[in-house]
């Protein structure tokens, strides 16, 4: 009886199977798989989609990091080349500079280089790379764009020492720009320098340009030599201190005057510009 029964529920849920899936019940079952399926063929997809993504990643970082090396490579070059160029572009500079200032003074000047340099040592000084082969004698005041650098202290026969014009022992005929008032400029080192016989009744203002006055023979008059950095009343002068215009501990090439400058130079004469006559009949 009860094998009856089970055999009459297998052959309803059999009907009723084959009545559901009807004719072509195959279809269905691959319909019913492709249902059951697409979650993970999805997730496969997307995996796959991400390993893809993950190799394209890291084939960029490694284009990235490879373009990066390349880039510091060169930048190093080019700063190495940069630091290899900025002495020659600087010194180029430089004498630009002082063919410009060589235009400025109508007297026969001469070029030097800096080739070595013994300031921070007492008495210290700046070494020349000509000396009585170029003409040079003691006592030429030599500049630079900037300001007076100093006067020849030695020549030799290819080289030649400069004695700053911050140096202890040096001294450079000056006067103020704005009153005229005269004075002896004495070196306190470090480019720095003291104005002496400076009278108290004398107004001087801090900032006020300094400038030579010729009158050492040295130096034509009104070259910069620098600004007054301090003033202070003293018992008997005026004590001045000046701030030096040239840049004495960077100077690589200079301009030396010829011995005993006249007192005062003339710009160079500019010849007056000549207009082209006016045809007749036109006004």
């Amino acid at each position: 009886m009860v094998w009856q029964r089970l055999f009459l529920l297998l052959l309803w849920l059999g009907q009723g199977t084959w009545v559901l899936l009807g004719p072509n019940p195959g279809r269905h079952w691959s319909q019913l798989a492709d249902v059951f399926s697409r979650p993970s063929q999805g997730l496969a997809s997307r995996w796959e989609g991400w390993r893809v993504s993950r190799r394209e990643a890291r084939r960029n970082l490694a284009e990235s990091r490879a373009e990066a090396a390349r880039l510091e490579a060169e930048l190093a070059q080019w700063k190495t080349r940069a630091a290899q160029e900025a002495p020659r572009l600087s010194e180029a500079d430089e004498a630009v500079r002082l063919l410009g200032l060589k235009q400025q003074i109508p007297l026969e000047l001469k070029a030097a280089r800096v080739i070595f340099s013994t300031r921070p040592a007492t008495f210290g000084g700046l070494i020349l790379d000509r000396g009585q082969d170029l003409g040079l004698v003691d006592d030429q005041g030599v500049l630079v764009p900037e300001g007076i650098v100093g006067r020849l202290w030695s020549v030799g026969g290819t080289q030649s020492k400069v004695l700053p014009a911050d140096a202890p022992n040096a001294s450079v005929a000056v006067m103020l720009m704005r009153s005229r008032a005269t004075g002896v400029l004495q070196g306190l080192g470090s480019e720095r320098a003291l104005i002496r016989y400076l009278s108290n009744q004398e107004v001087v203002q801090v900032g006020e340009a300094v400038l030579t006055s010729g009158l050492d023979r040295v130096f034509p008059r009104g070259l910069l030599v620098g600004y007054v950095a301090e003033v202070a009343q003293g018992d008997l002068e005026l004590r001045v201190v000046v701030n030096l215009a040239a840049p004495l501990d960077r100077v690589r090439l200079v301009l030396l005057l010829p011995p005993q400058p006249p007192l005062e130079v003339q710009p160079p004469f500019v010849a007056p510009e000549v207009k082209p006559p006016r045809k007749r009949g036109l006004p």
